[in-house]
């Protein structure tokens, strides 16, 4: 699968170099489309099968108990981030909080936000879900009490939960990138993917391959494009050139375009493989 991704990029490297308005142009572009097909549904056939083993998997581990138990599972549903984040006791003192040892696990997905309480290593109970278009994030103020143990909290607003009602709960995360991760996952669905917004952003190229072991990472090989959209304490939030898809992964493994005829050239590649529907 990974040499397969790279041929659009050998295919396109081809046609640059093959002389305009002659028959083997056209049949390098006519190449270059079909093979941009082969490798969309290649990746597309396995993103689909590994996400609906996933999602049987969550399900089988939730226990809904009284609350309204909800479809999980549907082919148009993916997870985006899971994780336990400690619970905030608010005091009467606004801004003063104070964080206990309890905690929630979340499950997020492309719609939904799910959480729940950890029963065992493989077992959650549902406490509370509502729909990504009633929830909304907000960084919390970072005045903790003395002897508080969490000082990166964040606010979570539901307007519909479970059970119909309007809610609100503050969560602490252990480090400023963990709870930047859970910002841009709980708001991925309100940002936009303009080709245009990305011009003039920093680039990188990746010296390093990566597995991802979150969801919210990106996998990436040697040698891959990435347009950086976000810096947080050593690691990136980025877009992979030649498909778009965007997450979080080590600065280490990367290293910064300087040259701007090279980062101009690579947004051209970069609008000519979308053009193909890589």
């Amino acid at each position: 699968m990974q040499r397969v991704t790279r041929l659009p990029l050998l295919m396109d490297t081809i046609c640059q170099k093959t002389p305009l308005k002659t028959v083997e142009h056209a049949s390098t572009v006519f190449a270059l489309k079909t093979i941009s097909k082969l490798v969309k549904k290649c990746n597309d056939g396995a993103r689909t099968m590994e996400r609906t083993e996933q999602m049987y998997t969550i399900q089988k581990q939730m226990e809904f108990g009284k609350i309204k138990p909800f479809p999980l599972i549907s082919a148009s549903r993916w997870l985006l981030k899971s994780g336990e984040l400690a619970v905030c006791l608010e005091e009467l003192n606004i801004f003063s909080k104070a964080f206990s040892h309890k905690s929630f696990f979340l499950f997020l997905f492309n719609d939904v936000l799910i959480i729940t309480k950890k029963k065992s290593e493989e077992s959650y109970i549902v406490i509370e879900y509502a729909t990504l278009d009633n929830v909304t994030v907000e960084l919390e103020p970072q005045a903790i009490k003395q002897g508080g143990s969490a000082p990166f909290p964040l606010k979570l607003s539901m307007k519909k939960n479970g059970d119909g009602r309007f809610g609100h709960l503050v969560l602490a995360a252990e480090s400023q990138l963990d709870r930047a991760r859970w910002v841009k996952a709980l708001q991925k669905r309100q940002q936009f993917n303009y080709l245009a917004s990305k011009e003039g952003l920093p680039q990188c190229e990746v010296i390093k391959a990566y597995i991802p072991k979150q969801p919210d990472e990106l996998g990436l090989q040697q040698a891959e494009l990435v347009i950086i959209l976000q810096r947080e304490e050593g690691w990136l939030y980025g877009e992979r050139m030649r498909d778009g898809e965007q997450g979080w992964f080590p600065a280490s493994c990367a290293t910064e375009i300087t040259d701007l005829t090279a980062v101009a050239g690579n947004m051209r590649r970069m609008q000519r493989l979308r053009e193909t529907n890589v």
